[in-house]
């Protein structure tokens, strides 16, 4: 199972914050992350210069570079926290998923919440990688992994899908964890050119459409006694 340790992993990613610093200077540095974390999401990577993010936490020179000597120092931090954030959130709608509606609600959420923006900047996740996987290998490899736990979230619910007879025995839960998740960056990235979340909706759907099609039907699991019926 690849969830691991979720409950925490929010609060972890901040502890990385250097134990010599004084409760000032956490709340600093706190301040500086935070900001280039919004302003990352909203403009990119690429587009978000240290000098912007220094104005925006409201920090001067010394203090940025005190805590982030360069940019890649800080886009390691973002890409933690924001994975963190994310993945939390994600525990919480599918730790307990064991039902095709839990499946539906899951996907209403992720819909209601985008649909905000009316899609706009796409999945805080997706969005990192579609701009770092090619350009730095730690931050893909990083982001790969926090990939793989969230899709580990939904595997885990499909395999109790299947052990509580909800799925049929022959599912295959890691492949359709995968395309469920495919289709959800995908979603994510037409959405976010549309301006509009429907076809996000239609993504979602139809891989959800392909989990019921391994759905066990009422009556595999309660065979109509012999002689009922046909009369």
């Amino acid at each position: 199972m690849r969830t691991g340790n979720l409950a925490n992993v929010a609060e972890q990613a901040r502890d990385k914050i250097d134990s010599r610093l004084t409760e000032r200077g956490r709340a600093t540095r706190e301040r500086i992350l935070r900001a280039a974390v919004d302003m990352m999401y909203v403009k990119g990577v690429s587009s978000t210069t240290l000098d912007e993010v220094r104005a925006a936490s409201g920090t001067s020179k010394s203090q940025l570079y005190r805590h982030y000597p360069d940019k890649d120092a800080l886009v390691r931090d973002v890409v933690a926290l924001q994975a963190a954030e994310l993945l939390e959130r994600q525990h919480q709608l599918l730790k307990r998923l064991n039902s095709l509606r839990g499946l539906e609600r899951w996907r209403d959420a992720l819909i209601e919440h985008n649909a905000l923006r009316n899609g706009a900047y796409g999945c805080p996740l997706g969005s990192l990688a579609s701009e770092l996987a090619d350009q730095d290998e730690e931050a893909r490899k990083a982001i790969a992994r926090h990939f793989d736990t969230w899709e580990g979230l939904l595997d885990a619910g499909l395999e109790r899908m299947k052990d509580s007879g909800v799925l049929r025995v022959d599912a295959d839960a890691g492949e359709l964890a995968t395309g469920l998740m495919a289709a959800l960056q995908g979603g994510y990235l037409l959405a976010q050119t549309a301006r509009d979340v429907k076809p996000m909706r239609i993504a979602l759907d139809m891989a959800i459409g392909h989990v019921k099609a391994y759905a066990v039907l009422a009556e595999d699991v309660n065979p109509p006694e012999r002689g009922a019926g046909g009369r």
